[in-house]
């Protein structure tokens, strides 16, 4: 008989003052599934109840991700024959985002590492997000046939300029400089320091504001910032073949930003840009019913399976997007993913 037990996907404890939430799948980078996120929901809600938790942290297991985002290829490989499944994931996942933005107990999540997709909806809500320089955010989706989700459209439009549309468009990469100036991490504390501000977390009777400003760091300059005049000017406009046309007439790094968008699945990059436009005025409920109403839709179609084929499973990087071209996704296209589903939309209670 082997005595090996198998840890849990999310380890949940208490340390001193605070609850500590660990994803726990190193191997797979932490990405998140239903269970995991059923598991973080729970305790969000034990922990608010509990006079006794002062802080809710929570942080990835290992040294190369906090959070790769969620298992799409598991919903890819078994999802288009069970829209349960599919639906299930999302509608669980989508109600963990919200209750981490309503969330009344202080909030910190530790971004070291690999920080996409799912992982940005596990932090971008709450109030404190520390990067370090291992630090790699991005919202990749529009490259496997989905859309910045988790609440991406409510936070991606709030920052600054047209940031979040470039972010959500080109799945840029952004390290913790670029973070820090873009406002999706909120501190940077080297990763030297991190065992440190894991003990005062635990154990310190100072305000989370208090313990990250002495311990925050220098994070280097942002090379964001010297692209912020561009990212404005060629973003701001509200249908992508506009903003395609004023990056084709731009400088190298204007035409380089049409040159990754055209490799991105036009469906996506459509609803992604309506979903942003339309979150900016929205709240994070409203917002996640939207993103809910386009990813049953998008369950339905071609790109969403083949996008993930060919970035994830097979790894052609070669995807054979349907429609192939931005022209033949229509306007009644896009209306059509923002009708409530079949199975009915999105609740909190």
């Amino acid at each position: 008989m082997s005595d090996m037990t198998v840890e849990p996907e999310v380890l949940v404890e208490r340390r001193g003052r605070a609850l500590w939430l660990t994803l726990n799948r190193p191997a797979a980078l932490n990405a998140l599934n239903l269970a995991m996120a059923r598991t973080i929901h729970r305790a969000l809600f034990e922990g608010a109840a509990d006079p006794q938790v002062e802080r809710i942290v929570i942080e990835g297991a290992g040294d190369r991700a906090f959070c790769a985002g969620g298992d799409v290829a598991l919903l890819a490989r078994e999802g288009r024959q069970d829209k349960a499944l599919f639906e299930g994931f999302f509608h669980d996942e989508y109600r963990m985002n919200q209750a981490i933005a309503r969330l009344v107990t202080p909030y910190v999540a530790i971004l070291d590492g690999v920080t996409m997709g799912g992982g940005v909806g596990l932090s971008i809500h709450g109030p404190y997000r520390v990067a370090t320089e291992r630090t790699l955010f991005a919202m990749p989706e529009t490259g496997i046939g989905l859309i910045p989700d988790v609440g991406g459209t409510h936070a991606l439009p709030r920052l600054p300029g047209e940031i979040g549309t470039w972010a959500a468009l080109t799945g840029a990469r952004l390290k913790a400089a670029d973070c820090v100036y873009a406002g999706i991490a909120t501190h940077f504390v080297p990763v030297e320091r991190l065992d440190v501000l894991r003990d005062l977390l635990a154990t310190s009777d100072e305000t989370i504001g208090e313990l990250l400003a002495t311990l925050h760091g220098d994070p280097g300059g942002s090379a964001l910032e010297a692209l912020r005049d561009g990212i404005d000017f060629h973003f701001g406009h509200d249908r992508v073949e506009d903003i395609l046309a004023s990056l084709d007439e731009g400088d190298d790094w204007a035409r380089e930003q049409a040159a990754i968008i055209r490799r991105m699945s036009p469906t996506s990059c459509k609803l992604t840009l309506a979903g942003l436009r339309l979150g900016a005025s929205a709240d994070i409920e409203d917002a996640l019913v939207t993103e809910y109403r386009m990813v049953c839709e998008i369950r339905n179609g071609h790109d969403f399976f083949e996008g993930v084929r060919a970035q994830l499973l097979d790894k052609d990087r070669n995807p054979l997007w349907s429609p192939a071209t931005f022209e033949a996704v229509t306007d009644a296209d896009v209306e059509r993913h923002l009708q409530e589903p079949v199975s009915g939309d999105l609740t909190f209670e």
